[in-house]
């Protein structure tokens, strides 16, 4: 990789007109004083060579003097997201030009005739009151206006999308107020998810081709684990050799489920262990064979184990050092272009690492690259030491706080002057481990116990 290739110059710019929605969203719009005036101008000014220009200097206008409507609040957040939208092409440009990967073009889908909603007005309206309030003057009357509104999106699925968002933004808005109390505000995530429903209020915004079908050849490289306390989800990244000899593509499947807070380490893999056999493939290192698998346009599986059989024996790091460098990767989708997407799987080797377990760096060609070791997750054999210790990685490459990371997913480590391979997702289909066959035993426990339960309480 060329790690040299990685800087992307003028992206402190485009953040710190970010950073000044954010503050105006903290303050509110109901009583805009000249410092929010300053940095709605900076907005305008951030747009100004864009189709967004006209409408965004009056909406930036508008709100100054305090009579902004949906309308104008609506361009506001549509030029936020395209400031994050152009931060988000430039790192994955810099990427694709770091380690030579292709990316496809992003096919827009044909535009759906809009279908009025008053429920899509009525979160319309609940945003922009928000937008007005500002993050400081929230408190419980203002976020509950947000509930029957959700509650009557989720039964219909074109809404569903939008529901979700706001039922997660109203969620912890509550859990904040009252906002004059607050130490610190998290703006960016919440002028992120402000954006975002905003957004979504208005029909065919995050409308994308239709999924499509593929059959070949399909090769895990790792397992991202992702942990709340009420939820796990787990994502394989994997390359697919499609069936009539195309080029290889990076492709993603993921399976979420609810789980119990004292469900914790091992216990997780129990709980998505029967939902998606590629899991199975990712910890035993094994090909799967797909026929007629739903895919969509940005490259996610909509996986469905009857289309999957079991193949031949697949090295992940044969698959990351022969296959990965020719594998085409998926465009991103307008909406979801924000550089806390960014998770691209790269191979790294050559490298020396520096630092202790706790803050590790790659030196690769030069560049020091931070390693994130706060993503292995708990549940697996792979740990900061292993990673101090390793030789070659495979893992994801992310935008945190201002800088490449590296996330890994499987290292080639030195252990007892033998090299091993250690991977996040090892324990995905059960394991001999010693240190994985204690955690699964305790974790069944307490699995089964909580199961025992609820079928009581369901017969009860």
């Amino acid at each position: 990789m060329r790690a040299d290739l990685l800087a992307v110059a003028g992206l402190d710019d485009a953040l710190a007109v970010v950073d000044a929605v954010d503050r105006v969203l903290v303050a509110g719009l109901l009583r805009p004083q000249p410092a929010q005036a300053a940095d709605l101008t900076r907005l305008a000014a951030s747009v100004a060579g864009t189709p967004l220009a006209a409408r965004v200097a009056e909406a930036a206008d508008k709100a100054a003097a305090g009579t902004a409507g949906p309308e104008h609040l609506l361009a506001l957040a549509a030029a936020r997201t395209a400031l994050l939208g152009s931060v988000h092409d430039a790192l994955t440009d810099r990427v694709a030009a770091a380690i030579g990967r292709v990316v496809g073009e992003w096919e827009s889908a044909p535009p759906a005739a809009a279908i009025p909603s008053n429920l899509q007005d009525a979160a319309c309206a609940w945003l922009s009151d928000l937008a007005r309030t500002g993050w400081q003057g929230i408190d419980s009357d203002l976020v509950a206006g947000a509930t029957p509104v959700v509650s009557a999106m989720l039964p219909d699925p074109a809404l569903r999308r939008l529901a979700t968002v706001l039922d997660g933004f109203a969620g912890e808005l509550a859990a904040s107020c009252p906002g004059a109390s607050l130490d610190r505000i998290p703006a960016r995530r919440w002028g992120d998810l402000w954006s975002r429903a905003m957004l979504l209020t208005r029909s065919g915004v995050a409308d994308s081709p239709a999924a499509g079908t593929v059959s070949g050849r399909l090769l895990p490289l790792g397992v991202d684990l992702q942990e709340h306390a009420t939820a796990a989800q787990a994502q394989v990244h994997a390359v697919f050799e499609p069936a009539d000899g195309g080029a290889p593509r990076l492709v993603r499947a993921s399976v979420s489920v609810p789980k119990p807070e004292t469900v914790v380490g091992a216990g997780v893999w129990q709980l998505l262990r029967p939902h998606l056999s590629l899991l199975a493939a990712a910890g035993d290192h094994h090909a799967v064979e797909v026929a007629d698998m739903p895919i969509t346009a940005e490259g996610d599986l909509l996986w469905q184990d009857e289309l999957a059989t079991r193949g031949a024996a697949a090295d992940p790091f044969a698959t990351a050092r022969l296959v990965l460098p020719t594998a085409t990767a998926a465009a991103v989708a307008p909406l979801d272009r924000h550089p806390a997407r960014i998770a691209e799987p790269v191979f790294l080797d050559g490298y020396t690492v520096d630092g202790e377990p706790e803050e590790l760096t790659f030196a690769v060609a030069g560049q020091r690259i931070p390693v994130d070791t706060d993503r292995i997750p708990a549940a697996s054999p792979l740990t900061p030491s292993a990673v101090a210790a390793s030789t070659a990685c495979i893992g994801l490459l992310r935008w945190d706080d201002g800088s490449f990371v590296v996330q890994p997913l499987a290292v080639l480590a030195v252990v007892k002057r033998k090299t091993v391979a250690v991977h996040a997702g090892a324990w995905a289909a059960g394991t001999t481990d010693k240190v994985g066959a204690k955690a699964e035993k305790a974790a069944t426990a307490a699995v089964d116990a909580l199961r025992e339960r609820a079928g009581k309480l369901l017969r009860a």
